[in-house]
């Protein structure tokens, strides 16, 4: 049987999914009246934002020729999803707007299909549209690519022109799968994992040697399980169960494994367990960090298992038990970026019913410690392996004291913008007001830019995107990759309240931004801690040293208001009365942070 084994990669909103959809049309996978819109994204989540957060596979029959073909992620949060995809394929069709041209994402997707060595097919979609401009987008794609302009085929996946030339091109273009060699072993790489709550795990396959049959017993090489496989199959896009598949094809197979540490993306299936494993992929490494809290203390196991069971079909998220003297017990996770974090968020009380509380988004830092540093002032968890005098913190309350600290790192990246010719100026003057650092500009045509920077991820990880968006009217996209750590001159900011830290609201900074930071939370405390009957100070500290400070007032009872006349005294009497009992209160006092108001600073802007 001949294969082709593809995928689709492009920006957000460039057309891979109707793409898709009209391929399922055309192919005959599924009756017209059986296509819906965003076919492959099988989530509600997807249908709703109109984005794809998660590979699809689906197989199609063109020319007798059997095509596995897998819709991808554009968004630069799901990265991940991309290059698992194309570790699975031997080619790739690259879309791109005719209105558009070529997005920063695009950029980012593309190198990365060329590091695979994968066979690309450039297409411009979305010619139907009055804004196309087919000869422009041309010519930035044959710059990009060097390839010719015959090579560019030209379509509309939304009224479905020029998909069977595309179809054709995948069977022209793309080469075979090469099959390693005829052997009694068998080898397959899990590329992708659900959780069904009937069947247990299932796994994403794609099979690189031999052949596996309905009933055979596997062994998973990484996690050092072995299963008997309950059923196996291929997609249509549903799934279609089939006697065997054969080296070279792309399907599933359902383990019956209920323990989700027995199944992981990345791992080698084999019929023996002294094979060697398949190359896997790198190990994600989260880049923003956040707490995960139930809203009620008794919810605490539920969202433990509701995360268990989403790592498994999302490689990239990493948790740990995390304790909040606020919120109570919860979790340290990590994510790939802010939407990923969105997404996560919502899966969880919409799959999962659990009801959750968010704490700020963090990025992870090496603190380097003194040689005089006592063994206990930080977790033994949090140091590294290979370096024990650095200790990787993404929580601000494991942050020791400034003076057991020889230096801190933040994660750097390199984040490059394409933006219109006019938007050079306000995105380059964004990007250095956050500490980023000018490299280059280079133009893709007479009107369109990319500009290269490196930048501390901290400072992009909040609010940069929306502002970006906001200073060039909508035009500008942006993709960023890890540079690694460098030292910078960064500090705990703690929030004091009648004197006393109060750990939950503390924060790591630049302290070049100390102060305005600081200004802005304290501002934001006065307007939602509850007024009590004696003054509260509500300070921001680095160390030793207040860098800002707003006073709540008391509350103040007319403890004279009953007097009617007589001598000024007895008015001044209670009074002084009154303030000794306040500054009695005072001492004894204690400020409770509730949630609302835990919440209401976390939103600061």
């Amino acid at each position: 049987m001949d294969i082709r084994n593809f995928c689709i990669i492009a920006h957000i909103d460039h057309g891979k999914s109707t793409l898709a959809d009209r391929m399922i049309e055309v192919t005959g996978t599924l009756q017209k009246r059986e296509v819906k819109e965003q076919t492959l994204d099988m989530m509600d989540l997807e249908r709703e934002r109109g984005i794809t957060i998660k590979l699809t596979p689906v197989r199609m029959q063109w020319k007798d020729t059997e095509f596995n073909l897998i819709d991808t992620p554009g968004h630069t949060d799901f990265r991940y999803e991309v290059s698992r995809s194309l570790a699975a394929c031997e080619g790739a069709i690259l879309l791109v707007d005719a209105s558009q041209g070529i997005q920063a994402q695009t950029l980012a997707v593309l190198f990365m299909a060329m590091e695979h060595d994968l066979k690309i097919i450039p297409v411009l979609n979305k010619i139907d549209l009055p804004a196309a401009d087919p000869d422009r987008v041309s010519q930035e794609v044959m710059h990009l690519l060097g390839c010719k302009r015959e090579d560019i085929l030209l379509i509309s996946a939304k009224e479905g022109r020029g998909v069977t030339e595309v179809l054709d091109a995948v069977y022209d273009r793309i080469p075979a799968p090469t099959i390693v060699k005829e052997s009694a072993d068998s080898r397959a790489l899990i590329f992708d994992a659900v959780m069904d709550t009937y069947r247990g795990a299932v796994a994403y396959i794609r099979v690189v040697e031999g052949s596996f049959r309905k009933g055979n017993n596997v062994s998973f090489l990484g996690t050092k399980s072995e299963l008997e496989i309950q059923d196996i199959g291929f997609f249509a896009p549903t799934y279609v169960s089939t006697e065997k598949l054969d080296a070279g094809e792309i399907g599933y197979i359902v383990t019956g494994a209920k323990d989700v540490q027995q199944v992981r993306t990345g791992d080698t299936v084999s019929s023996r367990p002294d094979l060697s494993p398949l190359p896997g992929y790198k190990h994600v490494q989260p880049m923003v960090f956040a707490g995960l809290y139930p809203s009620e203390a008794d919810e605490y196991p539920d969202l433990r298992d509701a995360l268990e069971k989403l790592s498994l079909n999302d490689a990239a998220l990493e948790f740990e038990h995390e304790r909040n003297a606020a919120l109570g017990n919860g979790f340290r996770c990590g994510f790939l970026g802010l939407l990923h974090l969105d997404i996560i968020q919502e899966r969880l009380e919409r799959e999962y019913n659990c009801d959750l509380v968010v704490t700020a988004p963090s990025v992870l830092y090496e603190v380097k410690l003194g040689v005089k540093s006592p063994a206990e002032i930080i977790r033994s968890s949090l140091l590294k392996e290979d370096e024990p005098s650095v200790a990787r913190i993404s929580n601000p309350a494991d942050f020791p004291d400034a003076g057991y600290i020889d230096e801190v790192r933040e994660p750097w990246v390199k984040l490059e913008i394409v933006c219109r010719k006019q938007d050079v100026g306000s995105a380059m003057t964004l990007v250095q007001d956050r500490r980023g650092i000018y490299l280059s500009l280079e133009y893709l045509d007479a009107d369109r830019a990319v500009l290269h920077f490196e930048v501390p991820l901290q400072a992009i990880v909040l609010d940069f995107f929306d502002q970006l968006k906001s200073a060039t009217s909508g035009y500008a996209s942006m993709s960023y990759e890890p540079l690694g750590y460098r030292a910078g001159d960064l500090v705990k900011l703690q929030i004091l309240l009648l004197g006393e830290p109060a750990e939950a609201l503390s924060t790591i900074v630049h302290r070049s931004e100390a102060q305005t930071v600081g200004a802005i939370v304290c501002k934001k405390l006065k307007e939602v801690i509850p007024q009590a009957q004696f003054q509260i100070p509500i300070q921001a500290a680095i160390g030793a040293k207040v860098v800002a400070r707003e006073t709540l007032s008391a509350m103040r009872k007319d403890v004279t208001g009953y007097l009617y006349g007589g001598d000024v005294s007895r008015k001044k009497k209670l009074l002084e009365k009154q303030k000794k009992g306040k500054k009695r209160m005072k001492q004894m006092g204690k400020v409770t942070l509730n949630q609302e108001s835990f919440l209401a600073v976390l939103k600061r802007s």
